[in-house]
């Protein structure tokens, strides 16, 4: 069930399909890990070399992953979709605030993320 609030703006909604689909590339050729706990471990480990925040994650936890991530030299999106728009691109049934890649597979997501973040 979609309510007002999930719905996209609508000149995000092309770039947000390509985000989309390079998110369920990593789900099904690459590795992962969705939550809270698991980023941090992950970021912690090194492991992480994406961190995916949704929109309506909290400010202070949002802040806290971005400079964890940034002291482990990790990359940040911010999803432009809530966490049940990023537990809905995981393939999931559930929210998700925050997601980690830690191999992207057959994806590209690290590179275009890179160049989205040059742009801007």
């Amino acid at each position: 069930r979609v309510g007002p609030l999930d719905r996209m703006p609508a000149k995000t909604k092309k770039s947000q399909e390509t985000v989309n689909s390079r998110i369920q590339l990593v789900v099904k050729s690459g590795k992962f890990k969705m939550g809270y706990k698991e980023t941090v471990k992950s970021i912690r480990t090194g492991d992480a070399k994406l961190v995916i925040i949704a929109s309506n994650c909290p400010p202070l936890r949002r802040s806290e992953l971005e400079y964890y991530a940034m002291l482990a030299k990790a990359d940040v999106h911010h999803f432009a979709g809530n966490n049940n728009l990023l537990g809905t691109a995981c393939g999931q049934l559930f929210r998700c605030s925050v997601m980690t890649v830690t191999d992207p597979g057959d994806s590209d997501i690290l590179e275009s993320m890179k160049k989205a973040h040059s742009k801007a």
